[in-house]
């Protein structure tokens, strides 16, 4: 019986442009391979559209695409990017890739041969693109189901093992926007994705607002590079619980980003379920000075987040852990979730803060944190991590 392996046994070209869509075959010795029912053309060199049901584009890697709009893979249908593919984009926050639920993406990079998003510009300068955006069917706290910032999709739901496909050794430069303290594009944005999906080396870089966010979810992510991003390097809300492992995020400039981390439960309800309560080990956040203004120069855990840390260097921040809001306070202050830190050239260890609005900082009680000056993080002290080398572009 013949079994399909490669993609590239059952391709149905559509166009001479060398994009292809081909639709998923049965197993069966006869089957007889049918042009895609929607007839999906991509253009190279004006590279967006909208993917639906059945069809299944494969990309070239021997050809630049020149992203110029959205392009969204609607449910049941799939993307696939093979290693080495390099996608030039502009357009501003008009220009996007958008997974909805029950569409995949499968960034098949390796770490010799990486799928590169980046500015298509001449001269590249953040915001040229808006990133990507990812929505599932996991479970968040913010209602049954909610509504991405990016793209207007929903997102949320019960399905803890929802699978949104593969990003594997996946750079993304340029990227992001922020238009309001509601509404924000980040360099990847992971909306409800369920612990299917599969996250393993994306390097954002040089973006217009956060590096990564999880808007709930229990999607797990590894070997993630955060660098010279405007506002926080890695950020969560609405009921992220899944694992972060090998995390590596810098501030370069005094100028360039706030937080290293921002962590939020849910600013309405603090004590909303599922709560917020990922677990993030082997990991490294470099700030840029220990005298920061206040709220930019910390990792900020607040409004009834939870979190268990292992293995963390904290370096250059103005306050290295705040737990802000009795909620969060309640959750990690003197609850030892802080395990193996090393804390490097910072102002403060770790405070308190009562009130989500804003009080007195009073410092965090014993127990809190246990430190380690041999705690490694991501892997090499505060420098790039040699994981990280070739792919992430550094």
């Amino acid at each position: 019986m013949k079994k399909l392996i490669s993609s590239a046994l059952v391709l149905c070209t559509l166009s001479l442009t060398t994009v292809t869509v081909f639709n998923s075959c049965s197993s069966d010795d006869d089957t007889t391979i049918t042009p895609n029912p929607s007839n999906v053309t991509i253009d190279p060199n004006n590279f967006k559209g909208t993917l639906n049901s059945g069809d299944k584009l494969v990309l070239d890697a021997s050809i630049t695409y020149r992203m110029t709009g959205a392009l969204i893979v609607n449910n049941g249908a799939e993307l696939t990017i093979p290693a080495g593919t390099r996608i030039l984009c502009t357009g501003g926050t008009t220009t996007y890739l958008a997974v909805a639920q029950g569409g995949k993406i499968f960034s098949n990079g390796t770490a010799n041969n990486p799928v590169v998003f980046t500015s298509g510009a001449t001269t590249p300068a953040k915001a040229d693109w808006g990133g990507i955006v990812i929505c599932g069917k996991a479970p968040i706290n913010s209602g049954a189901s909610a509504t991405s910032e990016v793209a207007s999709l929903p997102y949320g739901g019960t399905e803890v093992g929802d699978n949104s496909g593969t990003i594997s050794y996946t750079q993304i430069r340029w990227a992001g926007a922020r238009f309001n303290a509601s509404k924000e594009y980040n360099g990847l944005s992971l909306f409800g994705v369920g612990n299917g999906t599969k996250i393993d080396g994306v390097a954002v870089i040089d973006g217009a607002d956060d590096g990564i966010e999880f808007f709930g979810g229990t999607v797990n992510v590894s070997n993630i590079i955060s660098i010279n991003n405007d506002d926080d390097a890695f950020d969560w809300v609405e009921g992220w619980n899944g694992t972060a492992t090998n995390v590596f995020a810098k501030r370069t400039s005094a100028t360039v980003g706030k937080k290293g981390i921002e962590a939020d439960n849910n600013s309405r309800n603090n004590n909303a379920e599922p709560r917020s309560n990922p677990t993030i080990k082997n990991s490294t956040f470099v700030g840029y000075t220990t005298t920061d203004n206040e709220g930019a120069g910390t990792n900020h855990f607040r409004v009834g987040t939870g979190v268990t840390m292992d293995n963390v260097v904290f370096s250059g921040w103005a306050t290295a852990i705040t737990i802000q809001s009795d909620a969060s306070i309640g959750l990690l202050n003197g609850k030892n979730k802080f395990t193996n830190v090393k804390f490097d050239n910072v102002g403060k260890k770790a405070v308190t803060i009562a009130s989500a609005s804003g009080s007195t900082e009073v410092e965090a009680t014993a127990g809190t944190f246990t430190e380690n000056t041999n705690a490694t993080g991501a892997g090499n002290g505060t420098a790039n991590p040699t994981w990280a080398n070739g792919w992430a572009g550094l």
